[in-house]
């Protein structure tokens, strides 16, 4: 079973089961088992951190239910806290990984660059109050399509990452009135690449790291050299691309 889901992360740690405090992958298991009475393990196709949102996120189980799929999402949803919904369900074939399959991912990043901060924006978007040379900063921004090497940025290696070298298929860097929204697709990312990029772009928008120095991240060889991280709240996984459409 597939299912495309929403949630705003504010409140969870993270998409993965841990130890302490509610993830998403948590209450999706916790619905299924409460509408399906099924004990299952959910597959996500990327582990947000905590407090990171997703507009769609997929994921997969199986299940040997034979309710029919409006059923599955009605249910589901019944069960779900109201930050996590379920967009879509499909039927796939047991063999289809949600991660591997995937072939691009796209996320978002919002900056509300103003001195006065949004109550209503707190937690979609990081409240940076300095002057920003935005142009310096969308520059910066696309240098980053084509392959690259980014370990650093990257904010730790774990024993399964055996390369670095990532492809950025395409930037685009949106302006809002007072909000800076950088989207972004790439093959996959390294763990923290997204955050400490955007963070390492205010600091370049702020004067305080050159565009040399920028420029040299890429030949570097050492995690975490790029950063800091920007925060959680403002970054979203937008979509996961997929060659075929589900259930083909």
């Amino acid at each position: 079973m597939l299912l495309v889901i929403e949630y705003e992360g504010t409140r969870y740690s993270g998409f993965q089961v841990q130890d302490k405090g509610a993830t998403i992958q948590g209450e999706l298991e916790t619905a299924i088992r409460k509408l399906t009475s099924e004990q299952t393990r959910v597959s996500g196709s990327g582990r947000t951190d905590a407090g990171v949102h997703a507009a769609y996120q997929v994921v997969s189980y199986l299940s040997e239910s034979s309710l029919g799929l409006d059923k599955i999402k009605g249910g589901l949803n019944f069960y779900l806290p109201p930050d996590i919904a379920v967009k879509e369900v499909h039927f796939v074939a047991e063999s289809f990984d949600v991660r591997r399959r995937a072939i691009s991912r796209e996320y978002s990043y919002q900056i509300l660059n103003s001195k006065t901060r949004s109550p209503l924006a707190r937690l979609q978007a990081w409240q940076v109050p300095y002057k920003l040379d935005i142009k310096l900063m969308e520059q910066a921004f696309k240098m980053l399509e084509g392959e690259h090497d980014f370990i650093a940025f990257a904010s730790s290696l774990g024993p399964e990452i055996k390369k670095t070298v990532r492809r950025v298929n395409w930037t685009r860097l949106g302006i809002r009135e007072d909000r800076l929204i950088f989207n972004i697709e790439a093959n996959s990312f390294l763990t923290h690449q997204v955050r400490n990029t955007i963070g390492t772009l205010v600091e370049l928008g702020r004067g305080t790291m050159s565009m040399s120095e920028f420029e040299a991240l890429f030949e570097a060889k050492t995690p975490g050299l790029a950063g800091p991280a920007a925060p959680a709240c403002g970054l979203s996984l937008v979509r996961v691309n997929y060659r075929e459409p589900f259930g083909s």
